[in-house]
């Protein structure tokens, strides 16, 4: 005989959907919603699907150094969980907790995986089509990957040979470069994308989610050229509720699974990912003595401290210092 479901779920279901409901009123990003969520979920299923109302500073402390102790979360995966339980207490149910004696994650100071410029040359040379292009923007402009799949074809300025970056991590615009070798590619690209969209648009189809209200504001723009992704997906996306179809950008794990094959078959030992081409961006221009508030700006990085890391892997040893034996 089944078992009925407990009591409690319903009224969990109810509190998840306001609290996304809550973080999307404030233009939490969309990705940070739904991480959000899960912690949420997580929070509640280890407290037995208790109400949050019924508990307080005590079960979040507990839930925080399970995290650390039995799970061995890093401290920023730590952080993230409790900066979506305040979220959670102090702006939906209007209350503040007493966090003390928390056990922390250990901090651990990690170096970027930097490539060099042969490594990644071999890199470039072993990826095709839209994943070379991508990838060719993440070492040649210092893109993270959602940045690179979000561009739409307006953020592209060939003439200023420069690219805009939209609502980048958090929430910000910036320019960066757009490399001369990547610019040709990515101008024959175009002319295929284009194709695509125009073909969509005479099947009745060829709208694209615009971000904010702006569907709203300017009904026709979704089918504009100009708000076109960049990196459209292979296949339309189908809504079975509307019947409507559309594309989406590509998916980023496409690009991380070529990207690693392409690490391996250049027989390259260092466990490099997508983002290793953005931290050899940064070592490299480092390298070629640019200016290092330049190199923030283009990166994206609210502290300079950030951006500092990467003169600890310069090709000169750590800090720039030659080794004495090398002068033996």
């Amino acid at each position: 005989m089944a078992q009925a479901p407990m009591p409690e779920q319903p009224k969990a279901a109810g509190l998840i959907q306001r609290y996304r409901e809550e973080l999307q009123t404030r233009h939490y990003a969309r990705r940070t919603v739904k991480t959000y969520e899960q912690w949420l979920r997580r929070f509640l299923r280890f407290h037995n699907l208790r109400h949050p109302r019924e508990m307080g500073s005590a079960e979040v402390n507990a839930f925080l150094s399970h995290l650390a102790v039995n799970r061995q979360v890093s401290p920023s995966t730590q952080n993230q969980a409790l900066s979506a339980l305040l979220f959670l207490y102090r702006e939906l149910l209007e209350r503040d907790l007493e966090l003390e004696g928390v056990v922390r994650a250990r901090t651990r100071r990690r170096l970027p995986v930097v490539l060099t410029v042969q490594e990644v040359r071999a890199v470039l040379q072993r990826l095709v089509g839209a994943e070379a292009l991508v990838a060719g923007l993440l070492y040649g402009s210092g893109l993270r990957l959602m940045e690179a799949l979000r561009l739409r074809v307006h953020d592209l300025d060939f003439g200023r040979q420069e690219l805009t970056v939209r609502d980048g991590k958090g929430g910000k615009d910036r320019r960066t470069l757009l490399p001369l070798r990547v610019a040709e590619q990515l101008r024959s690209h175009l002319v295929d994308v284009r194709v695509i969209h125009q073909r969509d648009l005479a099947k009745g189809w060829g709208r694209v989610q615009l971000p904010h209200a702006l569907a709203r504001k300017y009904p026709n723009a979704s089918v504009e050229w100009c708000w076109q992704w960049v990196f459209p997906q292979h296949s339309r996306w189908f809504n079975p509720a509307t019947g409507e179809e559309g594309r989406h950008h590509l998916d980023p794990s496409l690009i991380q699974k070529a990207v690693r094959k392409a690490v391996l078959a250049a027989g390259i030992s260092k466990p490099a990912t997508c983002h290793s081409l953005r931290h050899s961006f940064a070592t490299h221009l480092l390298e070629r003595s640019q200016d290092i508030r330049t190199i923030q700006e283009l990166l994206g990085h609210s502290d300079l401290k950030t951006t500092m890391i990467y003169t600890h892997v310069l090709n000169r040893g750590p800090m720039g210092v030659t080794s004495p034996a090398d002068e033996l």
